[in-house]
């Protein structure tokens, strides 16, 4: 990439003072830093963000381990084949006789 010297500068300085003109020059100057600004700030904020943290584990977490749940043993199950007092169905009355409506100790 070539170097930008002291004449280069001019030349820009020039082309850009005869397009924008001399009274709107420094708004133009100050838009343009305020942008590189934004830029440089957006992109160390990137770098930051995707840096990865070599820093050490804290010393209060490295000795305080959580205790974990047994996950090999499964859960109790509920006997599901055995009826339960809730579920149990409720006993049937079998049916009246019609034979036993009538009186067999009447006096004749």
């Amino acid at each position: 990439m070539p170097n930008i010297g002291l004449p280069e500068i001019i030349v820009i300085l020039v082309i850009a003072l005869i397009v924008v003109g001399p009274g709107r020059l420094p708004d133009v100057g100050a838009a343009l830093g305020k942008s590189i600004r934004e830029f440089r700030k957006a992109s160390s904020d990137i770098s930051e963000g995707t840096r990865l943290d070599a820093s050490p584990v804290p010393p209060a977490a490295a000795q305080a381990p959580t205790p974990q749940p047994n996950v090999l043993a499964p859960p109790p199950q509920p006997n599901v084949l055995a009826p339960t007092p809730a579920t149990a169905p409720a006993p049937v009355a079998a049916p009246p006789d019609p034979a036993d409506d009538e009186p067999t100790n009447l006096p004749a």
